[in-house]
């Protein structure tokens, strides 16, 4: 009995619990069988325990039986008794062994009950009645009565129908103490593999049998860091810093960050975090490196802005300086000095002196742009002046880009003896009129 009550962990007889042994005690009772006196009718006086039945009181049965298929089980089982009652008759202390074979069908599942389980059975065997012997055909029915798991109790009754004369039919009734066991656990984690939903890997019993690594309490498949204990709201992952970003997805893991940023801090504030910002305790844009925007000539306007970053210019003119009226003046005091070739376009050698400082002046102006005029005086025909002037006018513009001036700053027209300054009917003023100016580009 102790080793039959040590049995634990077993369900319902099945392919994953297929063995179940009884033990208990036996009544034979060979009144209600329908034959001839000492016995009675069929199924009379079925219950007549005092009368009829013939119990050895003790343990005097035993069963073992494993589940086939579908409900079905096979099962072997020994008894033994003492027969003092044939019916209505008185015998001797006759001597009874039995040896049964039977097929049983459980109809639990058709209750739907994890208590309750009839079942019919039928089989053969062989029984002996003072030591001669005779083959019977069995009828069974029954019921066990799960009390736990693995223990319940075991009622049955059993039609032994004998094809000697000298062998009566009768009844075998059993009681006994029933054990479920001999479950499947593939993996060992005392989880049988029909209640295991990881039957291969050794788990727990509170995730059915599947494994908790590292023991944060989130079951390996749901967890997103299955070696790494966690927390649940980030599906078993840690978060060392604290800052509310999963140590997996946290570029800066040990320090607490903005989720923004993928977990990194940002001490100033500006979007950028710390790890890139050239600045990263003063506020500036990502486009600088988290840096404030420079404003290297102090013009107001930052180096981002401003068309020309190392000279002083004005808001208006996008941080460039603007070309004054007297720059302008300048300019054309300048211009009038150039010299050159009588009739031709070719610049003499001592105008290179006041060339030099136009260029220094174009220079400090780098964004302006500028037109050189050609002008002559009326001497000669128009159309010879025209083309003297548009000559002259080309001829400092090329000189000026081969001396540093960008070509798109710069271009050149000839207005010919159309613009005079001053009267063509002197020396002095023909001379006037022959001139170049560089004007600011409206």
């Amino acid at each position: 009995m102790l080793l039959v009550l040590g049995y634990s962990n077993a369900n319902a007889q099945d392919k994953n619990n297929p063995w179940q042994i009884t033990i208990g005690a036996n009544a034979v009772d060979f009144y209600p069988t329908g034959e001839n006196a000492p016995l009675g009718d069929i199924f009379s006086e079925y219950f007549n325990v005092s009368d009829h039945w013939n119990i050895l009181p003790s343990l005097s049965s035993i069963s073992v039986s494993k589940y086939l298929s579908d409900g079905f089980s096979f099962g072997v089982a020994g008894s033994i008794n003492k027969i003092t009652k044939w019916g209505d008759a008185s015998v001797n202390d006759l001597s009874y062994y039995g040896i049964d074979g039977t097929i049983k069908y459980s109809l639990g599942e058709l209750l739907n009950s994890s208590v309750i389980e009839p079942y019919l059975g039928v089989g053969g065997g062989y029984t002996w009645v003072d030591e001669i012997g005779a083959g019977t055909l069995n009828g069974t029915v029954g019921f066990n009565i799960w009390v736990s798991d693995n223990v319940g109790f075991t009622i049955q009754s059993a039609y032994k129908h004998s094809f000697e004369d000298y062998l009566n039919t009768h009844f075998q009734h059993t009681a006994g103490v029933s054990i479920k066991f001999g479950g499947t656990d593939t993996d060992g984690d005392g989880i049988y593999d029909k209640d295991d939903a990881c039957p291969d890997v050794a788990g727990l019993a509170a995730f059915n049998g599947c494994p908790d690594t590292d023991g944060d309490g989130i079951e390996d498949s749901k967890d997103s860091c299955p070696n790494e204990a966690g927390l649940a709201e980030f599906n078993g992952c840690p978060d060392t810093d604290g800052d509310g970003v999963a140590d997996k997805d946290d570029a800066c893991p040990t320090v607490a960050g903005l989720k923004a940023l993928a977990g990194c801090p940002d001490a100033d504030g500006d979007g950028v975090k710390d790890s890139d910002d050239k600045c990263p305790n003063t506020a500036g844009p990502a486009a600088n490196q988290g840096c404030p925007w420079p404003d290297t000539d102090g013009d107001g306007v930052l180096d981002k802005d401003d068309k020309c970053p190392d000279v002083k210019g004005t808001v208006a003119n996008n941080g460039c300086p603007e070309v004054s009226a007297e720059v302008q003046k300048t300019l054309n005091e300048y211009a009038k000095t150039i010299l050159f070739d009588t009739g031709k376009s070719s610049i003499k050698k001592q105008s290179a002196a006041v060339l030099g400082d136009i260029i220094k002046i174009l220079k400090e102006y780098p964004t302006a742009k500028f037109t050189v005029e050609g002008h002559t005086d009326s001497v000669g025909s128009e159309a010879l002046n025209q083309k003297l002037s548009d000559a002259r006018a080309n001829a400092v513009k090329q000189y000026l880009i081969e001396n540093g001036i960008d070509a798109f700053r710069l271009s050149a027209l000839g207005y010919g003896e159309s613009k005079p300054i001053d009267t063509n009917a002197t020396a002095k003023g023909r001379a006037n009129n022959r001139r170049v100016e560089i004007n600011l580009a409206k």
